[in-house]
């Protein structure tokens, strides 16, 4: 399983970005996936998660202004992020919990990093 992410870049304080996480290779279902970022000299911490029924959950610091939703059929998530601020600089990492067959575990999968550049 991989997760392939995409979408990043710089932009200015005020503007938009929308980032893309695609899981593929052997997959029977998806728990949750969702978005963490790690700006430097900082711990990873999670920004915003999506579960197989759709239930959301955001840092209280991006809450109103980003938005995750999914594609089940690409098993794709998605970060649409509105009013960056330059505290949201950081690279932006995608992660999964997926079950690659039904008689195995879960286990949880991550991206390679993507940045986030927020600056004027």
């Amino acid at each position: 399983v991989q997760l392939q992410a995409s979408g990043g870049g710089q932009v200015q304080p005020g503007g938009s970005l929308r980032l893309s996480c695609a899981a593929s290779g052997t997959i029977f279902s998806i728990n949750y996936m969702g978005w963490y970022r790690q700006a430097p000299g900082k711990q990873r911490e999670l920004v915003a998660i999506i579960t197989s029924v759709d239930r959301t959950d955001y840092a209280d610091s991006v809450k109103g202004r980003f938005a995750i939703s999914r594609d089940i059929a690409k098993n794709t998530v998605y970060l649409q992020m509105n009013s960056l601020e330059p505290e949201d600089t950081a690279a932006y990492y995608c992660n999964a919990q997926i079950i690659r067959a039904w008689d195995r575990p879960s286990r949880d999968y991550w991206g390679r990093g993507t940045q986030v550049t927020v600056s004027s």
